[in-house]
């Protein structure tokens, strides 16, 4: 499926459910989701950290809600409990198979994103392993004069962001010398089509949603 179409079907997804407040339409959205994630080999292991990491916070909304909610508070509170769950594995049928590299492409050619603001962001996006591995460097720096430049240490930051200013510098004459011109027509080597069966699934997809959320009399 075309990247930024599967972007755009879960944000549809993800506002519908945060005005919504049926328990069985956010359990019906985990499961297809559980469904597409193990239909692409998510370890089960990785569907497990899926399942505990919100657990704390999935409680405190639900105890939080029961305790000092007011009207039906046993309702709102599993519809609470449920949502983070339909949040965090519809999110992550999106996270977890989708290339970025891909996804920026698709933003750029089939919904005319600026070509300055997407590659931007993929360079981002790929510095990140050098920013830890900078960060690790400026630690040891540190270390080696005494000093010690903990996790919430500004120093640390202040200097990790004069190191990615100079990045960001090299990266614009680099695309420069490359013959980067905004605003002017491109070629892409990698084509993303947008294609019909693409927009079949996303109203597809948002009829379906339509018809759990005022058809099925459900709760």
């Amino acid at each position: 499926m075309n990247p930024s179409m599967k972007l755009l079907l879960l944000l549809i997804i993800a506002l519908e459910i945060s005005f919504t407040t049926i328990v069985s339409l956010n359990v019906a959205l985990i499961i297809l989701a559980l469904i597409y994630l193990l239909g692409h080999r998510t370890r089960l292991r990785t569907l497990g950290w899926f399942l505990l990491i919100p657990l704390l916070p999935a409680i405190g909304l639900w105890s939080t809600q029961y305790i000092n909610g007011s009207g039906d508070k046993t309702l709102m509170a599993w519809v609470l409990f449920t949502r983070i769950y339909a949040f965090v594995f519809t999110g992550a049928t999106f996270t977890l198979t989708t290339d970025v590299l891909q996804l920026t492409d698709s933003l750029e050619q089939n919904w005319h994103l600026p070509a300055k603001f997407a590659y931007g962001v993929l360079a981002a996006y790929n510095l990140v392993p050098r920013i830890q591995h900078e960060v690790q460097v400026i630690r040891a720096a540190g270390l080696m004069r005494g000093q010690v430049l903990s996790f919430w240490s500004p120093q640390l930051y202040f200097k990790a962001i004069l190191v990615s200013i100079n990045w960001s510098q090299n990266f614009a004459r680099a695309m420069r010398s490359h013959g980067f011109v905004e605003d002017a027509p491109r070629t892409h080597y990698r084509q993303i089509p947008l294609t019909k069966l693409d927009w079949t699934i996303v109203i597809s997809g948002v009829l379906l949603l339509q018809v759990g959320a005022f058809v099925i009399p459900w709760r």
